[in-house]
């Protein structure tokens, strides 16, 4: 009976291998020709084919509109609705990649490669009980429940703490579980009815009021019941049915009850830093007026392109200037008007990188926001999970259905170590101008690769000259006395 299996085994296998062989044989000597038949056909009706009956014209077609116009209009034609775009807009911006920084050299020496580096800020320098972070980046606005999961915001909360940065509650619920695990919580103050109540307000390291965002502007947002099941509602302590986040407060009516409400609030929390978030608009000097009159102690700017968990493409696409404008305009104008030392500014919307942070800071930010780059980050190798099958979204937003797998200590580890890499290349970086705090890293160590860069930031060109005086040289009194000045600070 056993050797009748052995048998049985033996020819399967035997003729199981010759197949095979056999295929290979037939692929060897036969693909050739009819890869160069089937090629061949196509070829020939590509360039025979009329055009409107050619498969060419979706390529022409694909060149005049994007794909990414082709999905969202399909989206549109589907639907009849407003399509929600998460992650923000995919237009080109001008950016940070048109400055660089002047290294030390031999006019100023760079620092020595164990020389400390000082990243600490302080958020509302002259509150009563100001924010102190050990680095000057932090958390954008995730909200609970109208964002992302619970999971997500236990995560970002333990990721922050470990290195001493704050977490920001956004417009979501107010999670007990974040305050737990966070070591600095910046409570937004939004325009619904949630999140609220004093005895949440006082559990706060500083308040945003929130005035509007660089992915969907300042106008409101509206969650359709299904979206927001479960925990979160309960959170919210909203009613059945769809949840809309107002567009204006009902406490700002006008711009001068902005005050009030600060004032409110501040002596509510005792003291801490109380800001407000805007999207950089046209008239940014006039908020920004209205924010100062108003006694604030921070002011956050998302430029365009910021992210958000979904934002219709005309907001995310034609509205909000490009960060990298309203952060020059703003630090010119809160220098301008001499509150720079009293007003923190915060700046964010579209940084992924700490070249692109450091610039930032040289610029004139006191701090600045990641958001899109630090869900990346924590989902990091979890994305396997999810693709290619399903969108890396379905592991970190709400209503997603792969919610249950995110793995919340891995992406708190995850996120623990981008933050920590990225401060760690800022500091080479900062060794390398030659200094030891980022606060002395300004406007002087940068120049600009272009004119529309440089026209916008008022950072030199990097192709105009900086000629040192050289013996014997005649130059005009005011030459001197900028030499002098410069190896003076040297």
């Amino acid at each position: 009976m056993e050797n009748d299996d052995f048998s049985l085994w033996l020819g399967a296998f035997t003729a199981t291998f010759t197949a095979i062989v056999c295929a290979g044989i037939f692929t060897i000597i036969f693909a050739r020709p009819l890869i160069k038949l089937v090629v061949g056909r196509f070829t020939k009706r590509l360039m025979s084919e009329r055009y409107p009956e050619n498969i060419w014209e979706m390529v022409t077609a694909m060149t005049r509109m994007n794909p990414t116009m082709v999905i969202e209009n399909s989206l549109r034609a589907d639907s009849g609705k407003v399509i929600e775009r998460p992650f923000g807009s995919p237009r080109k911006f001008l950016n940070f990649d048109g400055l660089i920084f002047s290294p030390a050299q031999l006019a100023v020496l760079p620092a020595h490669e164990n020389e400390p580096v000082d990243m600490k800020v302080t958020i509302g320098p002259k509150a009563k009980r100001p924010l102190t972070l050990d680095i000057p980046l932090m958390s954008a606005a995730l909200g609970y429940g109208i964002g992302v999961s619970e999971k997500v915001k236990i995560a970002m909360a333990k990721g922050t703490a470990a290195v001493g940065t704050a977490t920001n509650t956004g417009e979501g619920g107010f999670l007990p579980e974040d305050r737990a695990n966070s070591k600095y919580l910046i409570l937004q103050y939004n325009s619904a009815t949630w999140s609220k109540d004093p005895d949440i307000l006082k559990q706060a390291d500083a308040i945003e009021i929130h005035i509007g965002q660089g992915a969907s502007a300042g106008a409101a947002s509206f969650i359709p019941p299904e979206f927001l099941e479960g925990r979160a509602r309960d959170v919210l302590q909203v009613p059945p049915g769809e949840i809309v986040v107002p567009a204006r407060h009902q406490e700002i009516n006008k711009p001068q009850e902005l005050k009030p409400l600060v004032n409110r609030l501040r002596k509510m929390t005792e003291g801490v830093p109380i800001g407000v978030k805007i999207c950089a608009s046209a008239i940014l000097e006039a908020d920004l007026e209205v924010a100062i009159q108003g006694e604030v102690d921070f002011i956050s700017i998302d430029g365009g392109q910021a992210g958000t968990k979904g934002g219709p493409p005309i907001l995310e696409d034609d509205f909000g200037l490009p960060t990298i404008y309203a952060l020059s305009r703003a630090a010119d104008y809160l220098e301008k008007r001499g509150v720079k030392e009293r007003v923190s500014l915060l700046i964010g919307g579209g940084f992924f990188n700490p070249g692109e942070c450091l610039k930032a800071l040289a610029l004139g930010a006191d701090a600045v926001f990641m958001g899109t780059a630090l869900i990346w980050a924590m989902t990091h190798s979890q994305v396997t999970k999810a693709v290619p099958w399903e969108p890396p979204t379905q592991l970190v937003f709400y209503p997603g259905n792969m919610t249950d797998e995110f793995d919340e200590e891995e992406a708190a580890k995850y996120l623990e170590n981008f933050f920590t890499s990225c401060v760690e290349e800022m500091k080479v970086a900062i060794r390398a101008l030659g200094k030891n705090s980022w606060r002395q890293v300004n406007k002087d160590d940068l120049v600009a690769l272009d004119e529309w860069t440089s026209k916008v930031t008022k950072v030199p060109l990097a192709y105009e000259p900086y000629e040192p005086i050289t013996a014997g040289q005649k130059c005009s009194t005011k030459e001197r006395r900028k030499w002098l000045s410069f190896f003076q600070k040297s």
